[in-house]
Protein backbone atom coordinates (compact mmCIF):
# COMPACT_ATOMS: atom_id res chain seq x y z
CA UNK A 1 0.00 0.00 0.00
CA UNK A 2 1.57 3.34 -1.05
CA UNK A 3 0.91 6.61 1.14
CA UNK A 4 -1.54 7.84 -0.95
CA UNK A 5 -3.88 4.91 0.02
CA UNK A 6 -2.87 5.18 3.67
CA UNK A 7 -3.60 8.81 3.55
CA UNK A 8 -6.99 7.79 1.86
CA UNK A 9 -8.08 5.61 4.62
CA UNK A 10 -6.94 7.59 7.14
CA UNK A 11 -8.89 10.75 5.33
CA UNK A 12 -12.06 8.32 5.26
CA UNK A 13 -11.70 6.90 8.66
CA UNK A 14 -11.34 10.77 9.96
CA UNK A 15 -14.38 11.67 8.21
CA UNK A 16 -16.74 8.56 9.64
CA UNK A 17 -15.03 9.70 13.13
CA UNK A 18 -16.71 13.23 12.28
CA UNK A 19 -20.11 12.25 10.85
CA UNK A 20 -20.58 10.32 14.08
CA UNK A 21 -19.37 12.53 16.70
CA UNK A 22 -22.25 14.56 14.76
CA UNK A 23 -24.93 12.14 14.92
CA UNK A 24 -24.10 11.33 18.71
CA UNK A 25 -24.35 15.40 19.00
CA UNK A 26 -27.71 15.58 17.86
CA UNK A 27 -28.95 12.32 19.79
CA UNK A 28 -27.54 13.67 22.84
CA UNK A 29 -29.40 17.40 22.37
CA UNK A 30 -32.75 15.08 21.38
CA UNK A 31 -32.80 13.01 24.43
CA UNK A 32 -31.54 15.96 26.79
CA UNK A 33 -34.73 17.55 25.88
CA UNK A 34 -36.50 14.94 26.43
CA UNK A 35 -35.42 13.16 29.95
CA UNK A 36 -34.27 16.88 31.71
CA UNK A 37 -38.26 17.96 31.44
CA UNK A 38 -39.62 14.86 32.24
CA UNK A 39 -36.98 14.57 35.36
CA UNK A 40 -38.40 18.34 36.54
CA UNK A 41 -41.67 17.02 36.50
CA UNK A 42 -41.88 13.59 37.30
CA UNK A 43 -38.84 13.21 39.39
CA UNK A 44 -38.12 10.71 42.18
CA UNK A 45 -35.55 12.64 43.59
CA UNK A 46 -34.65 16.15 43.74
CA UNK A 47 -31.14 16.50 42.73
CA UNK A 48 -29.54 19.61 40.70
CA UNK A 49 -29.26 19.49 36.99
CA UNK A 50 -25.64 20.65 36.93
CA UNK A 51 -24.29 17.53 39.04
CA UNK A 52 -20.96 15.93 39.67
CA UNK A 53 -19.53 14.07 37.58
CA UNK A 54 -21.49 15.77 34.84
CA UNK A 55 -18.54 16.13 32.77
CA UNK A 56 -17.02 12.72 32.96
CA UNK A 57 -20.09 11.29 32.14
CA UNK A 58 -20.51 13.63 28.41
CA UNK A 59 -16.77 12.78 27.77
CA UNK A 60 -17.53 9.10 28.33
CA UNK A 61 -20.75 9.10 26.07
CA UNK A 62 -18.60 10.05 22.87
CA UNK A 63 -16.29 7.67 24.24
CA UNK A 64 -18.76 5.34 24.49
CA UNK A 65 -20.46 5.83 21.40
CA UNK A 66 -17.28 6.26 19.32
CA UNK A 67 -14.91 3.77 20.82
CA UNK A 68 -16.96 0.10 20.43
CA UNK A 69 -18.32 0.29 16.83
CA UNK A 70 -14.67 0.61 16.13
CA UNK A 71 -13.92 -2.96 17.67
CA UNK A 72 -17.25 -4.24 16.38
CA UNK A 73 -16.45 -3.39 12.90
CA UNK A 74 -13.58 -6.34 13.02
CA UNK A 75 -15.79 -8.57 15.48
CA UNK A 76 -18.49 -8.28 12.95
CA UNK A 77 -15.86 -8.99 10.00
CA UNK A 78 -14.00 -12.26 12.05
CA UNK A 79 -17.89 -13.63 12.87
CA UNK A 80 -19.39 -13.03 9.30
CA UNK A 81 -16.13 -14.66 8.17
CA UNK A 82 -16.10 -17.52 10.62
CA UNK A 83 -19.58 -18.50 10.25
CA UNK A 84 -19.53 -18.62 6.56
CA UNK A 85 -16.37 -20.69 6.56
CA UNK A 86 -18.28 -23.20 9.36
CA UNK A 87 -21.57 -23.45 8.42
CA UNK A 88 -23.02 -24.66 5.21
CA UNK A 89 -24.37 -22.08 2.43
CA UNK A 90 -27.49 -23.72 2.50
CA UNK A 91 -28.33 -22.31 6.34
CA UNK A 92 -28.17 -19.06 5.39
CA UNK A 93 -30.70 -19.60 2.20
CA UNK A 94 -32.72 -21.09 4.67
CA UNK A 95 -32.50 -18.11 7.52
CA UNK A 96 -33.47 -15.47 4.87
CA UNK A 97 -36.41 -17.44 3.99
CA UNK A 98 -37.74 -16.86 7.61
CA UNK A 99 -40.97 -14.73 7.71
CA UNK A 100 -40.23 -12.04 9.75
CA UNK A 101 -42.50 -12.49 12.31
CA UNK A 102 -39.80 -15.03 13.26
CA UNK A 103 -36.76 -14.27 12.67
CA UNK A 104 -36.91 -10.12 14.22
CA UNK A 105 -38.40 -11.81 17.64
CA UNK A 106 -36.01 -14.79 17.41
CA UNK A 107 -33.10 -11.87 16.85
CA UNK A 108 -34.41 -10.13 19.78
CA UNK A 109 -34.65 -12.83 22.40
CA UNK A 110 -30.97 -14.18 21.43
CA UNK A 111 -29.44 -10.70 21.70
CA UNK A 112 -31.28 -10.13 25.42
CA UNK A 113 -29.95 -13.54 26.45
CA UNK A 114 -26.29 -12.69 25.65
CA UNK A 115 -26.59 -9.17 26.72
CA UNK A 116 -28.34 -10.77 29.69
CA UNK A 117 -25.18 -13.08 30.67
CA UNK A 118 -22.40 -10.49 29.30
CA UNK A 119 -23.68 -8.12 32.46
CA UNK A 120 -24.19 -11.04 34.69
CA UNK A 121 -20.84 -12.20 34.18
CA UNK A 122 -19.24 -8.35 33.96
CA UNK A 123 -21.16 -8.44 38.19
CA UNK A 124 -19.81 -11.71 39.13
CA UNK A 125 -16.24 -12.12 37.05
CA UNK A 126 -13.28 -9.95 39.57
CA UNK A 127 -11.49 -8.53 36.53
CA UNK A 128 -14.59 -7.54 34.68
CA UNK A 129 -16.17 -5.68 37.31
CA UNK A 130 -13.09 -3.55 37.37
CA UNK A 131 -14.39 -2.28 34.61
CA UNK A 132 -18.34 -2.07 35.11
CA UNK A 133 -18.18 -1.14 38.44
CA UNK A 134 -17.83 2.43 37.02
CA UNK A 135 -21.38 2.55 35.31
CA UNK A 136 -22.28 1.28 38.98
CA UNK A 137 -20.38 4.48 40.74
CA UNK A 138 -22.96 7.16 40.82
CA UNK A 139 -24.80 7.61 43.84
CA UNK A 140 -27.33 9.26 42.28
CA UNK A 141 -29.79 8.26 39.33
CA UNK A 142 -30.39 10.08 36.25
CA UNK A 143 -31.02 9.67 32.61
CA UNK A 144 -27.38 10.09 31.55
CA UNK A 145 -25.96 7.59 34.11
CA UNK A 146 -26.58 5.24 31.49
CA UNK A 147 -23.44 6.63 29.33
CA UNK A 148 -20.71 6.55 32.56
CA UNK A 149 -19.27 3.20 31.29
CA UNK A 150 -15.69 2.70 30.21
CA UNK A 151 -15.98 1.87 26.66
CA UNK A 152 -13.84 -1.51 27.18
CA UNK A 153 -16.92 -2.49 29.13
CA UNK A 154 -19.43 -1.81 26.01
CA UNK A 155 -16.90 -3.35 24.18
CA UNK A 156 -17.44 -6.81 26.15
CA UNK A 157 -21.65 -6.61 26.08
CA UNK A 158 -21.30 -5.83 22.75
CA UNK A 159 -19.26 -8.62 21.34
CA UNK A 160 -21.10 -10.64 23.67
CA UNK A 161 -24.68 -9.90 22.87
CA UNK A 162 -23.97 -9.13 18.81
CA UNK A 163 -21.91 -12.12 18.14
CA UNK A 164 -24.21 -14.47 18.68
CA UNK A 165 -26.52 -13.19 16.03
CA UNK A 166 -24.24 -12.80 13.74
CA UNK A 167 -22.98 -16.54 13.85
CA UNK A 168 -26.04 -17.72 13.64
CA UNK A 169 -26.32 -15.68 10.34
CA UNK A 170 -29.38 -13.29 11.41
CA UNK A 171 -27.29 -10.42 10.68
CA UNK A 172 -25.63 -11.65 7.85
CA UNK A 173 -25.76 -9.06 4.93
CA UNK A 174 -28.41 -10.57 2.69
CA UNK A 175 -31.16 -10.89 5.60
CA UNK A 176 -31.65 -7.40 4.38
CA UNK A 177 -35.43 -7.39 5.27
CA UNK A 178 -34.78 -8.05 8.90
CA UNK A 179 -31.95 -5.57 9.24
CA UNK A 180 -34.21 -2.43 9.02
CA UNK A 181 -36.10 -4.21 11.96
CA UNK A 182 -33.17 -5.11 14.04
CA UNK A 183 -31.93 -1.04 13.39
CA UNK A 184 -35.39 0.05 14.76
CA UNK A 185 -35.10 -2.45 17.62
CA UNK A 186 -31.32 -1.15 18.57
CA UNK A 187 -32.63 2.28 18.61
CA UNK A 188 -35.08 1.59 20.84
CA UNK A 189 -32.90 -0.01 22.87
CA UNK A 190 -30.39 2.73 23.45
CA UNK A 191 -33.85 5.48 23.84
CA UNK A 192 -34.93 3.01 26.29
CA UNK A 193 -31.70 2.59 28.26
CA UNK A 194 -31.78 6.41 28.75
CA UNK A 195 -35.12 5.84 30.05
CA UNK A 196 -34.21 3.15 32.30
CA UNK A 197 -31.69 5.35 34.25
CA UNK A 198 -33.61 8.12 34.60
CA UNK A 199 -35.09 10.06 37.86
CA UNK A 200 -38.40 9.40 37.57
CA UNK A 201 -41.20 8.19 39.58
CA UNK A 202 -43.01 6.38 36.61
CA UNK A 203 -44.45 3.19 37.70
CA UNK A 204 -46.23 1.14 34.67
CA UNK A 205 -48.69 -1.44 36.43
CA UNK A 206 -48.75 -5.01 35.08
CA UNK A 207 -46.63 -3.62 31.69
CA UNK A 208 -43.59 -3.91 34.30
CA UNK A 209 -43.61 -7.75 33.55
CA UNK A 210 -43.15 -6.91 29.94
CA UNK A 211 -40.55 -4.57 29.64
CA UNK A 212 -38.21 -2.96 32.24
CA UNK A 213 -38.77 0.58 33.38
CA UNK A 214 -37.11 2.94 35.82
CA UNK A 215 -38.18 1.17 39.18
CA UNK A 216 -37.04 -1.78 37.79
CA UNK A 217 -33.37 -0.79 36.52
CA UNK A 218 -33.18 1.32 39.42
CA UNK A 219 -32.90 -1.79 41.99
CA UNK A 220 -29.89 -2.87 39.37
CA UNK A 221 -27.83 -0.04 40.50
CA UNK A 222 -29.33 -0.46 44.27
CA UNK A 223 -26.51 -0.76 47.09
CA UNK A 224 -29.71 -1.03 49.85
CA UNK A 225 -28.37 -4.52 51.22
CA UNK A 226 -26.58 -7.51 50.20
CA UNK A 227 -29.58 -9.15 49.80
CA UNK A 228 -30.57 -7.05 46.54
CA UNK A 229 -27.50 -6.24 44.80
CA UNK A 230 -26.98 -8.36 41.68
CA UNK A 231 -30.70 -8.07 41.02
CA UNK A 232 -32.17 -7.29 37.47
CA UNK A 233 -29.63 -7.51 34.57
CA UNK A 234 -31.81 -7.44 31.87
CA UNK A 235 -31.84 -4.82 28.99
CA UNK A 236 -35.45 -4.66 28.19
CA UNK A 237 -37.38 -8.04 28.66
CA UNK A 238 -37.53 -8.46 32.73
CA UNK A 239 -38.85 -11.54 32.72
CA UNK A 240 -35.48 -13.36 31.43
CA UNK A 241 -34.09 -12.25 34.98
CA UNK A 242 -36.89 -14.54 36.20
CA UNK A 243 -35.94 -17.23 34.01
CA UNK A 244 -32.33 -16.98 35.88
CA UNK A 245 -33.78 -16.37 39.41
CA UNK A 246 -32.54 -12.41 39.28
CA UNK A 247 -35.41 -10.74 39.62
CA UNK A 248 -36.25 -8.47 42.08
CA UNK A 249 -38.69 -5.24 42.09
CA UNK A 250 -40.85 -4.37 45.03
CA UNK A 251 -43.42 -1.57 45.64
CA UNK A 252 -40.71 0.84 46.97
CA UNK A 253 -37.74 2.43 45.04
CA UNK A 254 -34.65 1.99 46.46
CA UNK A 255 -32.71 4.33 49.03
CA UNK A 256 -28.97 3.77 48.37
CA UNK A 257 -27.11 3.71 44.79
CA UNK A 258 -23.77 3.49 44.36
CA UNK A 259 -20.46 0.52 45.18
CA UNK A 260 -18.30 0.08 48.24
CA UNK A 261 -15.63 1.23 45.78
CA UNK A 262 -14.44 4.68 45.98
CA UNK A 263 -13.93 5.29 42.05
CA UNK A 264 -11.57 8.91 41.49
CA UNK A 265 -12.78 11.98 39.49
CA UNK A 266 -11.38 13.14 36.13
CA UNK A 267 -12.16 11.13 32.75
CA UNK A 268 -8.51 10.08 32.77
CA UNK A 269 -8.18 8.58 36.10
CA UNK A 270 -12.02 6.37 35.59
CA UNK A 271 -10.43 5.36 31.85
CA UNK A 272 -7.42 3.97 33.95
CA UNK A 273 -8.97 3.02 36.82
CA UNK A 274 -9.84 -0.68 35.90
CA UNK A 275 -6.25 -1.38 35.28
CA UNK A 276 -4.53 0.51 38.85
CA UNK A 277 -2.82 -2.00 41.09
CA UNK A 278 -4.94 -3.60 43.67
CA UNK A 279 -3.30 -3.94 46.80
Amino acid sequence: MDLSALMHWATRGFEIGISKFQILFVWLIVVALIFIPLERLWYLRRQPLLREGLRDDLALYFLGGLIPPLFGLFVTAACIAASLWLLPAGYFAWLTRWPLYISVPFAILVGEICYYWAHRLSHEIPWLWRFHSLHHSPTEMDWLVNTRAHPLDLVFSHVISGAPLLLLGIKQPDSAGAAKWLVAVVIFNVFWAFFVHCNCRIRLGWFEHVLTTPAFHHWHHANDSPEVINKNYSAVLPWIDRLFGTHHLPDRHPAVYGTPDQLPQGIFALLAYPFRRRT
